[in-house]
């Protein structure tokens, strides 16, 4: 089990500096709360006298290493964390203080969930902090959380799933069904921060000790756009491979095919100077395949989608689709690098609703505001790799392709024989000349020249 940081403790290894604000005081109700629970006045005050704080959530102005924002801790000494009408006041304050003052709000969670003495009063309280978190949205204001030991309930459906950005201590209880609710036959490891990494539902890991630092590159990414103004397109990057175009298509497609070429993480490094990943389709699934998150180039935040060169499968699509209307609302132009043999097509993908995948990834590059700006960096296979492109902001690398179908599809379907598949590939077009000419991408990117 991971150690349990106070709200205070959790704070201090978050943030340089923390200003405590407070909510209107409520008026006063019977102590027993709005259920008249017996024995209730007596726990509130027993939690206060142990831990020293008044409710089960601080909140004030906060600042990650020169990064400001509004900040929230959860308190799971007082009463489990667990979430009443007072923790709702501070919750809906903390919020719209992020809002007046244009920053970032933090959730540093450990909870149990929904306050037992108080009942549907206080179950109700996640609708509330479900509506401030929309209005956040709407503003362009991002939220990250990071989720503490334990995290469970409705303070993890609501404050922890519900953020932008979810980073997990190691070792954190996470899960909506808390200990002592779940199966007796449940997985253990399901309700892990480690697990919840891997099923999608988590961004990343982090040490306790590096929390701050983390906390302030995200801080720095998130608030770099410009949310509802102009957005100035991401810089197309320099080709990594040699600059000479195929003579025929079945060139192309070796080319594109060599395990050689330079692939996306290669580019990446050279393109940001830092970068942060998000992980996860939020729908229990995970792509190794598409690489996604912010960079900062030349002190400007870029969001990036990246194929790998395998078969992206629907966890990647609906990623990449995540961190599109991320960086849309955000105002952050995107990167994308197309370089996939095609959409995975195997039983499991299927099942998985490739199709949806697909078309979520297609209609998010389409629905977004800010500009995004593709680079084919190898294979461009069929409307799995479409999916990425962005029409009229697509360039290619000398050794990529883009095809309707691989060339030993289309030969298969033409019933041409083995012999006939790299004359196909020249009659299909895909050599990156071909299609700048055809008017599908704007032009052919070299590598930057060597400094003198």
């Amino acid at each position: 089990m991971a150690d349990r940081l106070t709200a205070r403790a959790a704070i201090e290894a978050a943030t340089s500096d923390f200003t405590e604000l407070f909510p209107p005081e409520r008026e006063a109700g019977p102590e027993e709360g709005p259920l008249g629970w017996e024995g209730y006045a007596e726990s509130r005050a027993r939690a206060r006298e142990r831990t020293g704080e008044a409710e089960s959530v601080v909140y004030g102005l906060a600042s990650a290493d020169g990064h400001p924002c509004v900040l929230l801790a959860f308190e799971f000494g007082f009463l489990g964390g667990s979430l009443g009408q007072r923790t709702g006041d501070r919750l809906e304050a903390a919020y719209r203080a992020a809002r007046e003052r244009r920053l970032p709000l933090v959730s540093l969670i450990a909870t149990g969930g929904s306050r037992m003495q108080e009942g549907m009063v206080a179950l109700t309280q996640l609708q509330r902090v479900a509506r401030q978190s929309a209005l956040l949205r709407a503003a362009g204001l991002p939220q990250i959380a990071v989720l503490r030991d334990p995290t469970t309930g409705g303070g993890w459906a609501t404050l922890g799933a519900g953020a932008d950005v979810v980073l997990a201590l190691p070792g954190a209880q996470v899960g909506f069904a808390g200990s002592r609710v779940r199966p007796a036959d449940a997985d253990p490891s399901a309700y892990t921060a480690e697990g919840q990494l891997a099923a999608g539902a988590v961004d990343a890991v982090v040490p306790v000790a590096e929390l701050r630092g983390v906390l302030s590159a995200w801080l720095g990414l998130l608030s770099g756009g410009a949310p509802g103004g102009p957005v100035a397109p991401a810089e197309v990057p320099s080709a990594l491979g040699g600059a000479e175009l195929p003579g025929t298509g079945w060139e192309a497609v070796a080319a594109a095919r060599a395990a050689s070429r330079p692939r996306a993480a290669a580019y990446l490094d050279a393109y940001f100077s830092f970068r942060l990943p998000v992980s996860g389709d939020r729908c229990g699934g995970v792509d190794a395949g598409m690489l996604c998150g912010f960079g900062s180039r030349d002190g400007r935040t870029v969001a990036y989608a990246a194929q790998t060169g395998t078969a992206t499968r629907p966890a990647g699509y609906r990623t990449a689709a995540r961190l599109l209307r991320l960086a849309d609302r955000l105002g952050v132009p995107v990167l994308t690098l197309v370089d996939t043999p095609g959409a995975a097509n195997d039983a499991a993908a299927e099942r998985e609703g490739q199709g949806a995948a697909v078309a979520e990834c297609f209609g998010a590059v389409a629905g977004v505001g800010v500009p995004v700006t593709t680079l084919v960096i190898g294979e461009g296979g069929s409307g799995g790799a479409l999916a990425l492109a962005a029409p009229g902001r697509t360039w290619l690398t000398a050794s990529s392709y883009f095809s309707v179908i691989a060339p030993e599809l289309a030969a298969a379907i033409l019933k041409r024989g083995a012999g006939e598949v790299r004359g196909t590939a020249d009659q299909l077009g895909v050599r990156p000349q071909d299609l700048v000419r055809l008017g599908l991408a704007r032009g052919v990117i070299s590598p930057t020249p060597p400094l003198p």
